[in-house]
């Protein structure tokens, strides 16, 4: 017998509060580590880039036309994903993130899953993505998915771009 809740993958629904649903915290781990990463280190939510404030604050304006998955292990919300809309055949995956406390149980992956089964059933016949060089543990989970190295459509140096076509 095991007390592990089983893993749920939701799409939560707007008329959630990103508060309610534990997204807006999720973001705000995402970016403040990633801008510790870069060694361009913040105190706190408010000091972050205008982009990313707006995406914390308020989810469900800055992906509106997306589709945004958070994973819950019974009442906690442990990830994130977003899968944006569809262009020119094309969806990207951004903003996967797994909290620090969950690693390791197969939440990154089940959110993986869960978005390239959405961009399937959508048509979608490129899934692309970027993560930094040196986020080797995401690189390697992306590579087990498929994902290949590609020629870069960022020009931020360090970031590595990656898509999958459908088979």
């Amino acid at each position: 017998m095991t007390d592990r809740q089983p893993l749920v993958i939701v799409r939560p629904s707007e008329r959630t509060t990103a508060a309610d649903d534990g997204l807006a915290a999720l973001l705000a781990a995402y970016h403040l580590r990633t801008q510790a990463e870069k060694g361009e280190a913040v105190g706190d939510v408010d000091d972050l880039p205008d982009r990313y404030r707006a995406e914390i604050s308020d989810p469900w304006t800055a992906f509106a036309d997306d589709v945004v998955l958070v994973a819950r292990l019974g009442d906690a919300a442990v990830g994130c994903l977003v899968v944006t809309a569809p262009a020119d055949g094309q969806s990207e995956i951004k903003r996967l993130w797994t909290d620090p406390a969950f690693r390791g149980r197969g939440i990154a992956s089940g959110l993986l899953e869960a978005a390239l089964a959405h961009t399937a059933e959508h048509g979608v016949d490129t899934v692309r993505l970027s993560v930094w060089q040196w986020r080797t543990g995401a690189i390697a989970l992306y590579e087990r998915f498929g994902f290949t190295v590609t020629g870069s459509w960022d020009v931020r140096d360090r970031l590595v771009c990656m898509r999958r076509t459908a088979v």
